[in-house]
């Protein structure tokens, strides 16, 4: 009950899209009065904002999450969540990504591909890696598990739209790239 009360403060709450206006900048400068440029706050805030949203959908779908933002000392990248999906154990990414309503004439159309092509064989490599360290750490290694991915596109002015990829890649992928 409180997972879907949550959901709809959120989606009530991205009606407008998960992106704001950058604040103006008088100085005309592109970076922050931190040395940080201002398109890279603005995609990190975009990318938390993605992921409360992401949140509180699984939570919605009834998914029990146990951990966030889930790093390990000394290795690259993140999973960005850990829950369960009934018995299983869901290992998720979650991709966001801001369309405008019109690409501009000219634009890198790569630049606005779906969020879930992101998810490149290096980034999964990097998530079975330390997933894998994640159960093993927690003596979790006959726990049945998979790797989802969750792609949230957004325009301004619009609701988000969430799509979920269930067993979206296999750890099997990985070991049989190593051995080849």
């Amino acid at each position: 009950m409180l997972a879907r009360l949550m959901f709809a403060y959120v989606n009530f709450g991205a009606r407008n899209g998960l992106v704001d206006a950058l604040p103006p900048n008088p100085g005309g400068d592109s970076h922050s009065q931190d040395g940080v440029p201002l398109a890279k706050k603005a995609a990190l805030r975009t990318g938390v904002r993605g992921e409360t949203y992401a949140y509180w959908f699984l939570r919605r779908r009834g998914y029990i999450l146990i951990a966030r933002n889930y790093t390990l000392p000394g290795c690259k990248g993140e999973i960005d969540m850990v829950g369960y999906d009934g018995d299983t154990l869901a290992f998720i990414e979650v991709k966001t990504r801001i369309i405008p309503r019109i690409v501009p004439r000219g634009a890198d159309r790569s630049k606005y591909r779906l969020p879930e092509e992101a998810v490149n064989w290096e980034k999964r490599s990097n998530i079975m890696r330390i997933a894998r360290q994640f159960l093993r750490i927690r003596r979790m290694e006959s726990v049945a598990n998979r790797f989802d991915v969750v792609a949230i596109e957004s325009q301004p002015g619009s609701r988000p739209q969430v799509r979920l990829y269930k067993g979206a890649f296999l750890a099997e992928t990985l070991a049989s790239r190593q051995m080849a």
